[in-house]
């Protein structure tokens, strides 16, 4: 059982943090009402992912490399999977760097760095050792991009956490905000931002009809 009184069971899926940071009633929509679509986009990452998602394991001279290893933080509250841990080796030591695997570009916001932080916490509580950087690769660039857990991140990433958890546990879907995210969601059919974030009202529209 976790500190905050939160059981194992009610741990939730670390993916949610990244939905979260990048829209909260994305987010809602898939943990909370389970629904789910698929697009180019998704599809893509889908694929990039399917090499890392198995489980396996890769041993070369001073590099050990994990795919598709579990994880689970009480301190955050969430469990998932990583898509790559490497072990390098240090004076006669493993030290683990996560890296996870994104199909488009580094982004503007921070919803992969928080992903991937969470990831390091898991590893910190469940290995017992001190994860100071991670990377992020992107399938446009083919490069990594390394990312620090410095104060700011890692107290981003409780907070994410914090706020995903209350969110999921409320039951309840935030209302639409429509804007330039909605073009590459998945979800934008199921969740038509353009069309409720503006009901028509039902007085203005009495009204024309008794005008008629």
């Amino acid at each position: 059982m976790l500190e905050a009184g939160i059981e194992e069971d009610d741990l939730i899926p670390l993916s949610a943090l990244q939905h979260m940071l990048f829209c909260p009633r994305q987010c809602a929509l898939i943990h909370v009402e389970r629904l789910w679509a698929e697009n180019v986009f998704t599809a893509e990452g889908r694929i990039l992912h399917d090499r890392t998602d198995k489980p396996g394991a890769a041993t070369k001279k001073g590099l050990r490399i994990v795919t598709g290893m579990p994880l689970r933080s009480f301190a955050l509250g969430v469990t998932g999977v990583a898509d790559v841990v490497e072990f390098h080796e240090d004076q006669g030591r493993w030290r683990p760097f996560p890296v996870e695997y994104k199909r488009g570009r580094p982004k503007a916001h921070r919803a992969d760095e928080v992903q991937l932080c969470a990831q390091a916490v898991c590893l910190e509580e469940m290995l017992g050792e001190t994860i100071g950087e991670g990377a992020l690769f992107y399938g446009r660039t083919r490069r990594r991009t390394t990312i620090v857990f410095d104060d700011d991140l890692r107290a981003l990433t409780r907070r994410v956490a914090e706020e995903t958890r209350a969110l999921i546990a409320s039951g309840r879907t935030p209302p639409p905000v429509h804007d330039k995210r909605c073009d590459s969601c998945s979800l934008e059919p199921l969740c038509r931002p353009e069309a409720l974030q503006k009901p028509k009202s039902v007085a203005r529209w009495l009204a024309r009809r008794v005008e008629d």
